[in-house]
This record gives structure tokens, sequence and C-alpha cells, in this order.
């Protein structure tokens, strides 16, 4: 059965793009949105990044982590990170198994060939370490000021 809203999010330690582990318990007591993005330096994927970059100092504000998570190595990340100055964590998931875990890995289909590799979804995880809201097959464009919109919803509610 898929992740849903109530669900414990599962706990994972990564790498980031200078090495440094990160746990998803470390920002316990702090809203989270965690995203799965396919490829670094793809037009989705930098769209998607760019826009929680811009919106960044909003996530900031409202104290709220901004994670990226994708099968690319860190070196990858480094020049991801860098070229579009993004100031968020971007994580180095290589095996797959944290998004695995957020069924967000799998067989997709491009060009009429079939490969393993990771969805476009984004979980918003509360303070308790608990999915408050999930984001299958994301489109890129309006994602972070859609997310940001949602979250003033639920804090509003």
């Amino acid at each position: 059965m898929p992740l849903q809203p109530g669900d414990s999010a599962p706990n994972f330690s990564l790498p980031d793009a200078d090495s440094n582990l990160v746990q998803l318990t470390d920002y316990r007591g702090q809203w989270v949105v965690l995203y799965f993005y396919p490829r670094d330096n793809t037009p989705g994927c930098t769209k998607e990044a760019c826009s929680f970059r811009d919106f960044y100092s909003d996530y900031q504000s409202s104290d709220v982590v901004v994670l990226g998570i994708s099968t690319d190595d860190a070196k990858s990340h480094n020049k991801f990170a860098t070229k579009y100055s993004l100031p968020f964590p971007l994580l180095t998931d290589v095996e797959g198994h944290v998004a695995t875990a957020y069924e967000s890995y799998g067989l997709k289909k491009f060009m009429g060939k079939e490969y393993l590799g990771i969805s476009r979804n984004t979980f918003l995880i509360n303070p308790d370490g608990k999915i408050e809201k999930v984001y299958l097959k994301v489109k890129p464009d309006n994602h972070a000021s859609e997310v940001l919109a949602d979250l003033g919803a639920i804090r509003a509610a």
C-alpha cells in the first residue's frame, strides 16, 4: 500500500553533496519538504530545483527544510548545486534504497526503453515525522509554490 498522509515518514541517512550524512530525524520538530527527482542538470529537474531555490526564503521564513534526493553522486550534485546556486541539500541515494522506501523508485519508460529510475514525487512531512501530504508525478513548473500554499493552508487549519 502506498505511503499515505498520517504514515510515519521512513527515516534515512544519506550523504549530501559534501559527503555530510543527513538523517530525516535531524529535522524532527520542523516541517520537511522531501522531493525526489530523476537527474541533475535535466530540463524538468533543473526547473523544479530552481523553483525551490526561488521560493527558498519563503520556506526558510516558515521554518521549513527542503531536501532533494536523486540517484546522482555527490560530484554531480555539487556541480548542479553550484551551477544553479541551490541553497538546500541535495542527497545522494545512488542505490535508490530511500527512493524505494518512499515508493519513488521503479520501472520507467522513455522513448521505448525501460529502465529503473526515480519518479518525481514529493512528501510534505510534519514536525512529528508523519507524512502530511503526498504529491505524485509532480509537474515541476509551479510545484514549489503549490507546496508552500498547501503548507500555509494546513497550518491555518
